[in-house]
């Protein structure tokens, strides 16, 4: 195993957040430049790389954080994103890009970039439902978006994209209020995080809410090679 220094020690990061609409990159010592190409739903690995590449032949980096639309186990995707092409279980990201590369996934990702300590739960409203915890440090990615919700549909099916566009913006946003609020009571949290593109879709937040940062994606890319165990922001 290649051995790095981490952050903060002259190791430039890229962090790459890979979801179903576009791929954003970015530096660690750039934190307000920003690069992203369209992604879609036959989009491999492979052509990820080459898209990153391609945007990034100017800027020089040492290691690389991904944040990856779906489950990952010991920093390797357990299954195809629902939202993109195959290919990437098995797929060496660390031989493709010639560098050390860190893959968590990609709300896990977000919610490091939001944590301010205890226990912390970060839901992702984007083309689908990303979910995490991150309990005193330590991270836990989650599998929310597909489990039973109403009606024989899955979370995801109702406060993902395709719920705001099956059933419309007011319902979609009542249907956050609910299943914020389900999720809540089952896992107990101090604080509750709302990202992704459609959390600004709402027009007031849940109750014991807050609306997570832009650039918390980013922020979380770089802590990943800060620490194996994330410090309070």
């Amino acid at each position: 195993m290649m051995q790095v220094a981490v952050a903060g020690n002259g190791v430039e990061i890229l962090v790459i957040d890979v979801g179903g609409t576009h791929v954003k990159v970015g530096l660690s010592t750039r934190p307000d430049v920003k690069r992203k190409f369209d992604s879609n739903r036959k989009m491999t690995p492979g052509e990820m790389v080459d898209g990153v590449q391609d945007l990034t032949r100017d800027w020089h980096y040492d290691v690389i954080s991904i944040g990856y639309p779906g489950a990952v186990l010991g920093g390797r995707p357990v299954h195809d994103p629902h939202n993109l092409g195959t290919g990437w279980v098995g797929f060496d990201f660390s031989a493709a890009f010639s560098r050390p590369v860190r893959l968590v996934n990609d709300a896990a990702m977000q919610a490091l970039g939001n944590y301010r300590g205890g226990k912390m739960l970060f839901l992702g409203l984007g083309t689908g439902l990303g979910s995490a915890m991150i309990v005193d440090g330590i991270i836990e990615p989650m599998e929310l978006a597909h489990l039973p919700y109403k009606k024989g549909r899955s979370f995801e099916d109702y406060v993902g994209i395709r719920g705001l566009k099956r059933r419309g913006r007011k319902k979609w946003r009542k249907a956050v209020f609910d299943a914020v609020q389900r999720l809540q009571t089952a896992l107990e949290p101090d604080d509750v995080v709302l990202g992704g593109g459609n959390a600004k879709r709402l027009k007031t937040l849940p109750p014991g809410t807050r609306c997570g940062d832009d650039r918390a994606a980013f922020a979380g890319g770089v802590r990943l090679w800060q620490s194996d165990r994330v410090a309070a922001a």
